[in-house]
């Protein structure tokens, strides 16, 4: 592997663009053979999508570990168990809900892996979409509270391994799920006590600055994603959508976070900060009011919480809200006449490390699946027909 020096290092970021998709744009197998209607995005990043009767599979916060994730992923039915990281979900629609950084050390291998499934997604007439959760952008913000030791090392090997992809951000970048626990597992039989130790953490937070700041490469990769996904009839958000988030725009919000993460401005200043979206406890990626405990409310806050969510369902036009942010040691649920459902189940060894689960959209019908067998059973079903 080459060797590198961080101070020499010039990393384009891999567009100048949140070019996941145009404006408007439809996605459809390229082998002629779908017998739905194609996948037609608006936004740039996404903010509205028409699936016309796909599968929805939506995964939960994952926090940098990429077992889990895998685990997930292959009980939701769109990656193989074979290791080889093969979509397997046909025309199905993945959406993960954010906070993939921060408390696990394979937080770009997992970006890498959803990245490489969406393009083989679109092959099959599916798609792979990912929210931003407040991980995402405490990190671009430069705020490494959260960060495992282990990520600083993987920002640090990351950037080593681009530079041995002659800075090609696509290759490097889609292909480093499946060579980082390669290159992980050779390093590990290194010693890295001592002062080198000192030396390389302060490398491993140079690397991390160096691709999450606004402008950096990894930062513009986030921007290609929103904050706030409307699929078909079901929103789908980290912390939770409020009437004023709605009124202010969504497509609004999304266009600022993006804009600011790749550290564009109309002015020599900094580009204007998304207030609405990122910051304040009722910003989008920080709301927890849907995913508090109704144990722990009264009748009165119980109905005004309904009241709340129901006026937001309403003016974004969407029969439920799909949420991240909050582990629910319950396991995925739904609560407010299943007008929410909570589906962070806190499946990262650094948080829970509970059995994962994920929330299937199928024909009006959301359920939850626990293990591979219940793709196949009616189990915990709610109609919304």
């Amino acid at each position: 592997m080459a060797s590198l020096s961080l101070n020499s290092l010039h990393v384009q970021p891999p567009s100048q663009q949140p070019s996941k998709f145009t404006d408007s744009s439809s996605l459809s197998p390229h082998n002629g053979s779908a017998t739905l209607k194609p996948i037609v995005v608006r936004g740039n990043p996404p903010t509205f999508v028409s699936a016309p009767g796909r599968r929805i599979v939506a995964v939960g916060d994952l926090h940098g570990d990429l077992a889990q994730a895998r685990c997930a992923l292959e009980m939701a039915g769109v990656l193989g168990s074979d290791g080889q990281d093969l979509w397997t979900g046909g025309e199905t629609v993945l959406i993960q809900l954010g906070d993939i950084l921060d408390r696990g050390e394979d937080e770009i291998a997992i970006l890498s892996l959803l990245r490489s499934l969406d393009i083989q997604a679109k092959a099959k007439g599916g798609a792979v979409f990912q929210v931003n959760g407040n991980h995402e952008t405490m990190n671009v913000e430069g705020d490494f509270r959260y960060v495992d030791a282990g990520a600083f090392d993987e920002c640090l090997d990351f950037l080593e391994y681009l530079n041995d992809c002659e800075n090609d951000w696509e290759q490097a970048f889609v292909s480093w799920s499946s060579v980082s626990e390669k290159i992980k597992d050779q390093k590990m039989s290194q010693n890295y006590w001592g002062p080198w130790s000192l030396v390389k953490r302060q490398q491993g937070v140079t690397a991390r600055s160096t691709l999450l700041r606004p402008g950096g490469p990894l930062a513009c990769e986030l921007a290609r994603h929103a904050v706030v996904l409307k699929v078909d009839d079901w929103v789908f958000c980290h912390g939770g959508l409020l009437p004023h988030h709605v009124a202010y725009g969504i497509e609004r919000m999304n266009q600022e976070v993006s804009h600011w993460m790749r550290g564009l401005s109309e002015s020599d200043k900094s580009p204007r900060f998304p207030f609405v979206a990122m910051r304040g406890y009722d910003s989008v990626v920080w709301n927890r009011l849907y995913s508090r405990d109704i144990s722990d409310l009264n009748e009165y806050q119980i109905r005004q919480i309904q009241s709340i969510l129901e006026e937001t369902l309403q003016a974004v036009g969407a029969k439920a809200m799909i949420v991240g942010h909050t582990p629910q040691t319950a396991g995925v649920n739904c609560t407010y006449n299943c007008n929410i459902w909570r589906i962070d189940v806190g499946m990262s060894s650094g948080v829970l490390n509970s059995m994962p689960e994920v929330l299937e959209i199928r024909d009006g019908k959301a359920r939850v699946i626990k293990s591979r067998r219940d793709r196949f059973r009616d189990v915990l079903v709610v109609d919304y027909i």
